[in-house]
């Protein structure tokens, strides 16, 4: 599936998009807030492409102005966790845009879209989206696109990182994401 707005293209991930997603993957400012290490070369860009990127709905995004080159990724989980449960009407959506993009709006619009085919596609109830304390740009973007406050934990493990970080989970209902799409028609 390919899901497309103004600007931008969201569309599977290729293996040959492992050096797109290595040159902004390794960029210790993406990785690290979102609790993953920056990748470290192209074949562990490649082998995340086959493992955690080849779920149903994660999606490159490709901006239409560069050439439909690759700048970041989204996807909606599907499946929860013991650590994470999630209904099974229910997604947890997480995204995250190379450095040069910061601050166009990007994650936004991408948001945007990934949460209009949830919930008008796969008729999910409510989708989930967390942020770590101090991570104000996903922060940000959570409340523009219509994000509550759902529970905060305080000690979360972030894994990869070998962290206990606070996080901030949030939620969006169908019912309020369709009033808020209504109010902006």
């Amino acid at each position: 599936m390919v899901l497309e707005t103004e600007r931008l293209i969201l569309r599977k991930w290729k293996s040959s998009d492992a050096a797109d997603l290595y040159k902004y993957a390794s960029d210790e400012r993406i990785g690290p807030p979102a609790g993953w290490p920056p990748h470290k070369d192209e074949a562990y860009s490649k082998a995340i492409i086959r493992t955690v990127f080849a779920r149903d709905e994660v999606y490159a995004i490709c901006l239409k102005e560069l050439g439909r080159k690759i700048i970041g990724s989204i996807g909606l989980t599907l499946d929860g966790s013991p650590e994470r449960p999630i209904g099974a009407d229910e997604a947890e959506l997480g995204y995250w845009v190379g450095y040069p993009f910061w601050g166009k709006g990007i994650a936004t619009e991408a948001a945007q879209e990934l949460l209009r085919h949830g919930f008008e596609n796969l008729n999910l109830s409510r989708v989930f989206c967390a942020y770590f304390e101090g991570n104000d740009r996903s922060k940000k973007v959570q409340e523009k696109c219509g994000f509550k406050l759902h529970h905060v934990n305080h000690m979360t493990r972030v894994v990869m990182l070998g962290e206990l970080r606070v996080e901030y989970v949030n939620v969006l209902t169908f019912e309020e994401w369709s009033r808020k799409n209504r109010a902006n028609v």
